[in-house]
């Protein structure tokens, strides 16, 4: 989505405080997750170590989705979202006032919901009001956190503002291949037992099983009518982005199926540790690194510069987490937490071969 020059957005040279500020939740988000699975960790505050999943989903995405939402609508109130979620989350980290801390989250989760509710006006069509419904899941389960739900119910609705993000955005670059009205109808069917799902999963398993159901079988359509079918035969860093997509359904997939299994159910066991990173870490990720070189200059004015070093953090991105998920299934704990470690490793790599991919485009211009 993209909008004409105005002067009621804000410049580029104020939206790089809001990307750092995001980059450092996900330090902190990382640094937490090593912490739980036994790594001597410099965490800032033993607050965090409670935090991992709050700071990689309202911390880092809240931001660079709010971030990217708000440069597409052009309007500078909508900038609070990043900000408000940023400083909800570094609230949180004191330790002392986690209720106004989740409260100015909620608020720009309400605030990205609206950004996203007026571009729909602007914009009407069934991806626009998808993202909507994916901004909401954001909402719905940040309410539920500050409700003191169970953490298990709460990444639930987290997953689905993710995961219904990053579908909405493919399926507007699907028109392309232009799917069938069948196949049209297909995609809603699946979003919606995605998200009975996920109002069920909080109080019986089968919900899960309609989650699962529901992830594969968007993994399958995302495969089937992506534009990174074609794409993925070019060069550069057009197969790059179709490499990353491709292998992030795969994980999406992936994921389902493990919702299935019994011992993921209502959040129990490692078989829903394995589930919750496969879609967060494998899918999301791989989203993430694939329109990083897009979204980074449109956000910033800054070009990076692709270069193949980008398959080294993808690749380990993929093996690491294969490692993780098979010490969750075979009980192996050392195999755990090396793998996330190596997870770690991977989004470290990423943003290293960021900042030189954007030195080199520097040096080029």
């Amino acid at each position: 989505m993209a909008h004409a020059p105005s002067s009621a957005d804000l410049p580029p040279a104020l939206r790089f405080p809001l990307l750092a500020l995001g980059f450092i939740t996900l330090g902190l988000g990382v640094l937490a997750g090593l912490a739980r699975l036994g790594w001597s960790a410099p965490l800032p505050s033993a607050a965090l170590l409670p935090l991992h999943g709050p700071l990689m989903v309202s911390g880092f995405f809240g931001v660079v989705i709010g971030l990217e939402r708000a440069v597409a609508l052009g309007r500078r109130w909508a900038y609070l979202a990043p900000l408000l979620s940023t400083l909800g989350m570094l609230l949180l980290g004191t330790g002392v006032a986690r209720a106004g801390g989740v409260i100015l989250i909620a608020f720009a989760a309400l605030i990205l919901v609206a950004a996203t509710w007026v571009l729909g006006q602007r914009q009407p069509a069934l991806h626009t009001r998808l993202l909507v419904v994916a901004s909401g899941c954001w909402l719905v389960g940040t309410l539920l956190w500050g409700a003191a739900a169970g953490m298990a119910a709460v990444s639930l609705w987290w997953m689905a503002f993710l995961v219904l993000t990053i579908a909405a955005e493919r399926l507007e670059l699907s028109r392309v291949l232009r799917p069938s009205p069948q196949a049209t109808r297909l995609f809603v069917a699946l979003v919606l037992l995605g998200l009975a799902g996920t109002a069920l999963g909080a109080v019986d398993a089968r919900g899960w099983i309609l989650l699962g159901a529901s992830q594969f079988g968007l993994a399958l359509w995302l495969l089937r009518h992506d534009i990174a079918r074609r794409t993925v035969r070019q060069s550069g860093l057009t197969r790059f982005i179709a490499v990353c997509l491709l292998t992030g359904y795969v994980w999406l997939a992936v994921s389902g199926v493990l919702l299935c299994l019994p011992n993921a159910a209502l959040g129990a066991g490692l078989a829903y540790d394995a589930a919750l990173h496969a879609v967060l870490v494998g899918f999301v990720f791989s989203m993430v690194f694939g329109h990083a070189p897009i979204i980074f200059p449109a956000v910033t004015r800054l070009r990076v510069r692709y270069s193949p070093v980008f398959y080294f953090h993808l690749v380990l991105l993929h093996l690491s987490l294969v490692l993780r998920l098979a010490g969750d299934l075979a009980l192996r704990s050392d195999w755990r937490s090396n793998g996330g470690l190596l997870n770690a490793v991977a989004l470290v790599l990423f943003v290293v071969n960021t900042i030189l991919a954007i030195i080199r485009g520097r040096r080029e211009n």
